[in-house]
């Protein structure tokens, strides 16, 4: 259990850290999957078995949808997958633009969105858990990191400067 703590947590962590400074629009994408994979293991870690698979179920649904809105910029920017590329796309793209941020949005936690409900119950009760303050700080970090490049992939893409040919 505590292998599978320590093993989560890492995986949060470094494909966090990678995926911030990612210019590939797929990539970015899978290794926030990895990241929250590692919640994932996280929450199993902590005996939360219901809330894993829950968590499952409505990271599927709005990965898909990132996954989806991302199809649809890479055709529309050219066939490219680098985000340098993208900016200023919302004005082209404007339901694209509202449902890969509802998505963001969703991914990040942010209340009443399905990851909230997930996310929330997870981080909630691994607060009650005593592993100590390091697993708890390094969960608020991998936490953090998710919204970092959830709102650095937004900006890239369409709050940016356009920076396509």
């Amino acid at each position: 259990s505590s292998l599978l703590l320590f093993i989560s947590i890492m995986t949060m962590f470094m494909s966090g850290v990678v995926a911030i400074f990612e210019y590939d629009l797929k990539k970015i994408i899978a290794l926030s999957t990895l990241s929250q994979l590692g919640m994932m293991m996280f929450s199993i870690s902590l005996g939360l078995y219901e809330l894993a698979f829950f968590h499952l179920l409505t990271h599927a649904l709005f990965k898909a949808l990132l996954f989806l809105c991302a199809g649809i910029l890479i055709h529309g920017a050219g066939n490219t997958q680098d985000i340098r590329s993208f900016g200023g796309l919302t004005l082209n793209f404007p339901l694209v633009t509202v449902c890969m941020n509802l998505a963001n949005l969703s991914l990040c936690g942010v209340p009443f969105l399905a990851g909230f409900y997930s996310k929330d119950l997870i981080v909630e009760l691994a607060c009650q858990y005593s592993w100590g303050i390091f697993v708890l700080l390094m969960m608020f970090i991998c936490l953090s990191l998710t919204v970092l490049y959830s709102v650095r992939l937004t900006y890239l893409s369409f709050a940016g400067p356009y920076g396509g040919g």
